[in-house]
């Protein structure tokens, strides 16, 4: 039988002038309404024309016997990855926490449209290295961070995945209550919530959190661990602050809801997203089964 020819599969979400254009109508109507603020349209076209340029060099560099896709961020969820598979994330880092839980150890490429803008933390790649990195990619020369993932699990059964982090906590980020296990340690809460972070996320969220409340937790992005921090506990006759922080590689993080209603778990910043939490549900984090297979170069 003959091999699968591979494909890639370039994901994308709507640059800002697409987001006018969907919202005013017309270009001349988005012009209207920028310009009666006293802004331009000019930035934004020009930032959409260059992305589209970036985007067209990209597809150009595919081996000419390859097939291509082009997925929308807004359709991931309805997204069939294949897996053969290579996929090129082409945008900001957070694009590419948006693809990995969708994945299943197929590759993904950071593409960097334009570095002066973006920090590519894991969009690091240039356009111009695509063309070697892609046939690179599915021989295995290329290589590769698998980067662990943060799983929750509710006691109804869903699960959330996520790359960078997971929030518990009130939809309104008003005080949220309930009672954290780790390990043989617990605590009843009163905070703004709490979140369960990987090696990557420990450079986003994670870190503003740690900066501020002095609690630092040594993670590195491969690394089999996550990390919590509770976000301003509360003390009080019935609640503690002692479990603000720390490293979960051997023990498993539990969180019971003592919401009545407002309870949300959600994923990688994507508040619609959400699973309620209300009072009496339980969920579990741990390290996923899964990683993203980040290709660096």
């Amino acid at each position: 039988m003959a091999a699968i020819t591979p494909r890639a599969v370039f994901v994308t979400r709507d640059t800002d002038y697409e987001l006018l254009l969907a919202r005013h109508a017309t270009r001349g109507q988005a012009k209207f309404f920028l310009e009666s603020r006293g802004q331009s349209l000019n930035e934004a076209e020009d930032r959409h024309a260059r992305f589209q340029a970036a985007l067209a060099q990209a597809r150009a560099a595919v081996p000419g016997d390859w097939r291509q896709a082009l997925a929308r961020r807004a359709d991931l969820d309805r997204f069939l990855f294949a897996p053969e598979d290579v996929v090129v994330a082409v945008g900001q880092d957070g694009l590419v926490a948006n693809v990995a839980k969708y994945l299943a150890g197929q590759p993904v490429i950071g593409l960097n449209p334009a570095p002066d803008l973006y920090d590519g933390v894991l969009a690091r790649i240039a356009v111009a290295q695509l063309g070697s990195l892609l046939p690179a990619s599915v021989a295995g020369a290329a290589a590769i961070e698998r980067r662990t993932m943060v799983e929750a699990v509710l006691d109804g059964g869903e699960r959330l995945l996520a790359l960078n982090e997971i929030f518990v906590g009130h939809r309104s980020h008003q005080s949220a209550r309930y009672r954290i296990e780790a390990g043989e340690a617990a605590e009843d809460h009163s905070s703004s919530g709490l979140i369960v972070a990987s090696g990557t996320g420990a450079t986003g969220w994670a870190r503003s959190i740690s900066e501020a409340t002095g609690l630092g937790v040594p993670l590195g992005p491969e690394e089999p661990a996550l990390g919590y921090w509770v976000r301003e506990p509360f003390p009080s006759v019935a609640t503690a602050t002692r479990l603000r922080a720390g490293k979960l590689a051997e023990t498993t993080l539990r969180v019971v809801s003592r919401m009545n209603e407002g309870g949300v778990v959600f994923a990688d910043g994507i508040e619609q997203d959400f699973i309620p939490f209300d009072w009496g549900r339980r969920v579990a984090f741990a390290p996923a089964p899964r990683a993203l297979h980040l290709v660096v170069g």
